[in-house]
């Protein structure tokens, strides 16, 4: 789940690493499915010990450690994982632990309840050729409205569905493009070369006061509770959802309409029939609704 606020939020959650020496790196035991750790353990532990940490990034959803000599290690959360600081919130799901020496942390935790997540080592080089501009698009809170509406304009997928495609636009996943499309007004599944240059301005300006706003709040935890910060604290941006996984609840902004929901390339899309109104769109099966789009 974990999207650019909430990467961001690890990233600048575990800042007191900079400057400190990887002394140790461990796996804890465990008898749970193995995140990826790329190159394997020995030669990632080769790598990296003794090594000082003298930086911090983010390349769209995953947090970027840079090492002494221009290396990086970069962790990719994907659903559940957690880049932390404090003691996790159990030890079964701790996946793998970096030691450190001379500043204010002691530890570098990476915790994942599924196991999805990704621990990599990479060479300059390497970070280039794999996380450089060739492979993924422009971080969401850098890109310009020309270069977003350049990117995606000819494009014949629906707007939801293409805000979700990392190597055009880097960091927005299912819930915030939700959020961002209904700030914008405009409807989820209107095709993007339809869309008239005053939207693509709204859905830029949208994007960054959405993203801008989670990263505020510590981003969002959801239900299930697998989000939360490095300091092992709950995100706030939940509060002020407005359609995300508010299915059937009055809209907030219009107070009107029921919130609906679809389905878009097997994710589920929130929005408000009436501040984001189809126009000759075809959206497929919609879901707690009656009402039929014409195409």
């Amino acid at each position: 789940m974990p999207e650019l606020p909430e990467v961001e939020t690890m990233r600048r959650g575990i800042a007191a690493v900079v400057g400190s020496r990887i002394v140790r790196v461990r796996r804890p035991r465990s008898r749970l499915r193995p995140i990826q750790i790329r190159p394997p353990l020995e030669r990632l532990r080769r790598r990296v010990t003794g090594k000082t940490i003298t930086g911090l990034g983010r390349v769209g959803k995953r947090v970027v450690v840079e090492l002494e000599g221009g290396d990086r290690l970069v962790f990719e959360p994907r659903m559940t994982g957690r880049v932390l600081l404090a003691e996790p919130p159990d030890r079964r799901h701790l996946r793998l632990v970096f030691e450190l020496a001379g500043g204010p942390a002691r530890q570098l935790l990476f915790w994942d309840i599924r196991g999805l997540g990704v621990v990599q080592w990479l060479s300059c080089d390497e970070f280039a050729r794999q996380l450089g501009p060739e492979r993924l698009g422009p971080d969401a809170l850098e890109i310009s409205a020309d270069a977003l509406r350049r990117r995606l304009a000819r494009s014949r997928r629906a707007i939801k569905v293409a805000l979700l495609d990392q190597r055009a636009l880097a960091g927005v996943g299912n819930l915030y493009a939700s959020e961002i499309l209904h700030r914008a007004g405009v409807y989820p599944a209107s095709p993007c070369h339809r869309l008239k240059p005053p939207q693509w301005e709204e859905i830029h300006a949208r994007m960054r006061e959405v993203l801008e706003e989670a990263i505020r709040h510590q981003g969002s935890t959801l239900s299930d509770g697998s989000y939360r910060d490095p300091q092992n604290r709950p995100g706030g941006f939940q509060e002020h959802h407005r359609v995300y996984q508010r299915a059937g609840q009055l809209c907030l902004q219009c107070g009107r309409a029921a919130i609906e929901r679809i389905v878009q390339a097997q994710r589920s899309t929130f929005f408000c029939p009436v501040c984001q109104p189809a126009r000759r769109v075809s959206v497929g099966r919609v879901c707690n609704s009656s009402r039929n789009w014409a195409s």
